[in-house]
């Protein structure tokens, strides 16, 4: 049996894994979806990256038991983190359209113009919470902004791990992961898989994500 820790995108919870999860349980394998801080019922004032960093470690350390640790976008800069920080507990560290940062980068320095452009309007309320976008499920939450902004600090521990997995979306338009995809698929370090859907990956392809998963085992 192995572990699975699920990290969510930008604006969901833990919820977004709901198809993943059900596919890897039914596989007799141990599954926890995070919903980080803030991204629940309530809206929270004083959540950056770090924390979020920090409830991925406390989940990974919950059990001796050595973990698969998947993210989703924004996730990506949660598990890489996390990762540094425990990497020996860590067996897999796999990356479905999402984040790959290197030490000093923030989602900011690392997405399109069009991203920050839809950040800069979603948190133009209260300067904090950047509100979903429109098209987003009905249960997205309003997202920390400093979690976007906040700059990761790395020792490069996290490469340690010994399987490294990239999953790119190629059904979208004005994706900041193709060029990453591209790169990652040249390193001999990683193992990269490419699915023809849109960027929700864990709830538009959740049985080719749960394969690609259980594949890292």
């Amino acid at each position: 049996m192995a572990r699975f820790v699920l990290v969510p995108g930008g604006w969901h919870g833990g919820w977004a894994f709901d198809a993943v999860s059900k596919v890897l349980s039914s596989e007799g394998h141990e599954v926890q979806a995070l919903t980080l801080s803030g991204m629940a019922d309530e809206i929270s004032t004083r959540v950056n990256l770090d924390r979020h960093i920090d409830e991925a470690v406390r989940a990974i350390r919950r059990s001796d038991t050595r973990v698969v640790l998947v993210g989703h976008s924004y996730g990506g800069m949660v598990i890489t983190g996390a990762a540094d920080k425990e990497p020996s507990r860590i067996d897999a560290i796999v990356y479905a359209d999402a984040y790959v940062p290197n030490d000093g980068a923030s989602v900011w320095s690392l997405t399109t113009q069009s991203y920050r452009e839809r950040f800069i309007a979603g948190v133009a309320a209260d300067g904090l919470n950047c509100i979903p976008p429109a098209h987003l499920d009905r249960r997205c939450r309003p997202h920390p902004i400093a979690t976007f902004l906040q700059a990761i600090k790395l020792t490069g521990n996290w490469r340690s791990v010994p399987c490294k997995a990239f999953v790119a979306a190629f059904g979208w338009e004005g994706s900041p992961f193709v060029e990453l995809y591209e790169r990652l698929r040249l390193d001999p370090e990683w193992v990269t898989h490419r699915l023809d859907c849109a960027h929700d990956i864990p709830r538009l392809a959740p049985e080719a994500l749960a394969e690609i998963l259980l594949k890292s085992v």
